[in-house]
C-alpha cells in the first residue's frame, strides 16, 4: 500500500511510519513540525519506501500519485500543547480533517481518523464503551481538543454516508513510550522526567483520578489492524465468530466504520502511577500536589470488547515493561540534552 500519514513526525505518527515501512508499505509522511519533531523520522530519511513533505494540512492538500490510505494524525495532542495552541487545534480538527477527507475521496483511498478518548470528556460511565456519547464541556479550556475531535468524527461519518468513502475511526486512549517529548506535559512523561531529575512529581488534585496507559507498540498494532481490516465482512459476522455478541451497554455493534476504542483497560490511579515510576527509576523524589485543572476527567478506562471482536486485538505489553523502556529512553534523552 501507499499510505499518507499526516502528523507523521509526531509521537504516534512516527511509530506508525516505522511499523508500516517495516511491513513493506510506502509511506508519505506529512508534518509542519508544530509539535512533531524532525528527529523522530530522521532514521527514515533516504529510505526507498519513505518520503517526507513539510506542510500544513489545513491548507489545500495534494499528493502526487496514487494513495491507498490516508491516516489523519495531525493535531496537538497533549494538554500543554492544545491549551497553548487552541485555535490551531480546532483548525486541524475541522479544516485539516476536511482536507484529508477530500484527498482520500479524490484518490479513492481508505481514510482512518485518529480520534481520542477525550471525546468522552469527564465520563459518567466507567469503563467507556464506544456507544457512550460523552460528557464534554464545549466551552472549557480543554474543550478545544475534545470538540475538535468530536467534529472530526462527525465529518468523517458524513463523508462515509454521503460520499460512500471507506472510513475508520480509532479512539485512542492514553499512550506512552519512546519519542514522547521531555516537556510535553503528559502524566507518564512528566513523572519520569521529574523522577530522573530528582524533582518533585507533580500530582494534580489528590491523585485519585484514574488513567489507563497503553504502550505505543501495542497501540500501533491495534491501529494498523483497524486500517487493514476487511470492510466486506460485517461486524455481526465477526462478533458471532469471536463469541462477542454485544457491548456491555447492550448496544449491538455497528459497522466497521463505527469508532473503535484502542487502549489498555488496566486502570490505575494517578498516585499509583507516580509510585510505580518512583519505584522503577529508583528516585527519592517527593510527590507534590497541585490544584486539579478545570474539567480534568476523573476516570478513564477503555471498554475494548469491540476491538477484541473486530480486530482480534488486545494489548500485550505489561505496563511495567513499557515503563522500563520509556524510562531508558528519557534517561538517554536527558543526557543528550545536557
Amino acid at each position: 500500500m501507499r499510505v499518507l500519514i499526516t502528523g507523521g513526525a509526531g509521537f504516534l505518527g512516527s511509530h506508525l511510519c516505522d511499523y508500516l515501512v517495516g511491513q513493506g508499505h510506502q509511506i508519505v509522511c506529512m508534518d509542519n513540525f508544530v509539535t512533531g519533531r524532525p528527529e523522530n523520522i530522521a532514521h527514515l530519511m533516504g529510505h526507498e519506501r519513505f518520503s517526507f513533505v513539510k506542510y500544513n494540512v489545513c491548507d489545500y492538500l495534494h499528493v502526487d500519485g496514487r494513495l491507498d490510505a490516508v491516516m489523519h494524525f495531525a493535531s496537538p495532542a497533549s494538554p500543554r500543547d492544545y491549551l497553548e495552541l487552541p485555535i490551531a487545534t480546532l483548525k486541524v480538527g475541522a479544516l485539516g480533517t476536511h482536507k484529508a477527507l477530500g484527498l482520500a475521496k479524490a484518490k479513492d483511498a481508505r481514510f482512518l481518523l485518529a480520534s481520542t478518548s477525550e471525546v468522552y470528556g469527564d465520563p459518567l460511565v466507567n469503563p467507556q464503551p464506544e456507544s457512550y456519547w460523552g460528557n464534554v464541556n464545549p466551552i472549557s479550556p480543554r474543550g478545544v481538543y475534545d470538540e475538535a475531535k468530536r467534529f472530526a468524527e462527525a465529518m468523517t461519518m458524513a463523508y462515509h454516508r454521503y460520499h460512500g468513502l471507506d472510513t475508520r475511526i480509532v479512539r485512542i486512549f492514553n499512550t506512552f513510550g519512546p519519542r514522547m517529548r521531555i516537556n510535553d506535559g503528559r502524566v507518564v512523561s512528566n513523572f519520569i522526567v521529574q523522577a530522573l531529575q530528582g524533582k518533585p512529581l507533580t500530582v494534580y488534585g489528590d491523585g485519585s483520578q484514574t488513567r489507563s496507559f497503553c504502550y505505543v507498540d501495542d497501540l500501533v498494532q491495534g491501529i494498523v489492524a483497524l486500517l487493514m481490516a476487511d470492510s466486506g465482512t460485517s461486524v455481526a459476522e465477526r462478533t458471532e465468530r469471536s463469541g462477542f455478541h454485544q457491548e456491555p451497554t447492550g448496544r449491538k455493534l455497528g459497522s466497521m466504520h463505527d469508532p473503535v476504542n484502542i487502549g489498555n483497560p488496566r486502570e490505575l490511579t494517578v498516585m499509583d502511577i507516580a509510585r510505580l515510576v518512583l519505584k522503577l527509576t529508583g528516585s527519592s523524589s517527593p510527590i507534590q500536589h497541585e490544584p486539579l485543572p478545570v474539567d480534568d476527567p476523573r476516570v478513564r478506562r477503555p471498554e475494548i470488547t469491540h476491538a477484541k471482536a473486530l480486530l482480534n486485538w488486545e494489548p500485550k505489553v505489561e505496563l511495567e515493561d513499557g515503563l522500563r523502556k520509556t524510562i531508558e529512553y528519557f534517561r538517554n534523552a536527558l543526557q543528550q540534552s545536557q
